[in-house]
């Protein structure tokens, strides 16, 4: 059975999304399961912490291992898998809907093309991801403040 290009295209983007969508899946699960950070807890504790990290300000330990989580999550393989989920579903709309003008004729129109913003917007999610994966030469050079004493005694056993 010959499909052409186009059917040739739409075929593997339907196979490549579902390997993409089992990554996302077995990514989405990791994360589920483990324990979060408490400043993960905190409304704009992400941002602020990477804001940090990125001006190389003085941070707390807390702030630290939260910002290694947040580059280790970054770093991941399997986090690609969400941009790369999101942009094989826009091409197999654009390519979907070519072969279907190819089979009955016709010619794009601008419907056609409309999967091309969620394959734009997964590349812009992708960058995202690449910026904060690269801020772990930066982690490295964090400084850490000490805690501060808290004025309470602490018995000794």
């Amino acid at each position: 059975m010959n499909l052409g290009p186009w059917g040739d295209l739409t075929a593997l983007a339907a196979v490549m999304e579902v390997v993409f969508a089992t990554c996302v899946f077995v990514y989405i699960s990791r994360l589920e399961t483990r324990t979060s950070h408490p400043l993960g807890e905190k409304v704009g504790a992400h941002k602020a912490v990477l804001a940090k990290l990125r001006k190389r300000e003085p941070m707390s330990q807390d702030e630290v291992d939260y910002a290694t989580e947040l580059v280790a999550d970054a770093r991941s393989p399997l986090a690609y898998a969400i941009p790369a989920a999101l942009f094989t579903t826009g091409f197999f709309y654009v390519v979907g809907c070519l072969f279907m003008l190819h089979l009955d004729g016709g010619n794009p129109s601008f419907r056609t093309f409309v999967g091309g913003i969620p394959m734009l917007t997964s590349m812009n999610i992708a960058a995202q991801l690449r910026r904060v994966a690269r801020l772990k030469g930066k982690l490295r050079d964090v400084s850490v403040l000490e805690p501060e004493p808290t004025g309470e005694l602490v018995s000794a056993r």
